[in-house]
């Protein structure tokens, strides 16, 4: 009988000393993974903040979702500085889509918190993403809505509102943003748009275009329906209020 549980506690020392490595070896990979990603992520941040992102996930997913419908493959896109974007185009865009950009430290949580009370209320999911969010989601993740995606989009706005200057990610926004079908960025659009370069867009052009920011594969910008117009006369009338852009 001493023998038997002599063996029998043998067995369950092993078995916890090989349950023990296991343990030890998982904990040792999630390290190292945690660290890799770190490690990536920021080289990815400090990069992109000197060097202009060359393509998103969203414009390989939306190439590859024109191929399917039987269309050419097109990612229209021409990357221009901060200072070849009009003026009213960069009020526009904090008009329309983050009138605090210049304020806050990459999130607005009053925003969060109202489109979380509209979306308990409404089958339409409403965002309260702010310029920076949108910036690191459009440059760094891919598209779609998950928890997940929303923490790792958290992460990369941290980093850029850190890394960055605002001037940075007002430029990386405005060159990298889908603005209508296989149209990305606002030189792009302007070309297609108004036939000019983005340098020339008034009051008015810039507008149009940031008004179809939110659902540019469905709004208009030079053939508005009645939602995009008063969209558009919305984010004139707060391009009035805003105060100087001090970049």
């Amino acid at each position: 009988m001493k023998r038997k549980t002599t063996n029998k506690r043998a067995g369950k020392s092993s078995r916890g000393i090989f349950n023990n490595g296991i343990v030890r070896l998982l904990l040792r990979v999630i390290k190292l993974a945690v660290i890799i990603f770190v490690g990536a992520s920021l080289f990815g941040v400090l990069l992109f903040r000197f060097v202009n992102p060359p393509f998103t996930l969203l414009m390989i997913e939306r190439g590859f979702e024109r191929k399917a419908d039987g269309k050419d493959w097109k990612i229209d896109k021409d990357w221009v500085s901060f200072e070849q974007i009009a003026d009213p185009m960069k009020r526009a865009a904090v008009a329309g889509e983050d009138q605090l950009f210049l304020e806050h430290h990459g999130f607005d949580f009053n925003a969060i918190e109202k489109a979380i009370d509209r979306n308990q209320h409404s089958r339409k999911l409403i965002g309260g993403s702010t310029i920076s969010q949108q910036t690191a989601k459009n440059v760094f993740l891919w598209p779609g809505r998950s928890y997940i995606r929303k923490g790792f989009e958290a992460y990369f706005t941290l980093l850029i509102e850190v890394f960055w200057s605002k001037k940075r990610i007002m430029e990386v926004y405005l060159n990298v943003i889908e603005m209508g079908d296989g149209i990305y960025g606002v030189e792009a659009a302007s070309q297609a748009y108004f036939h000019k370069h983005a340098s020339e867009l008034n009051k008015y052009q810039a507008a149009a275009i940031a008004s179809i920011f939110p659902s540019p594969l469905k709004w208009s910008a030079t053939n508005p329906s009645k939602r995009v117009k008063h969209r558009q006369f919305l984010i004139r009338k707060n391009m009035r209020r805003l105060g100087p852009l001090d970049f």
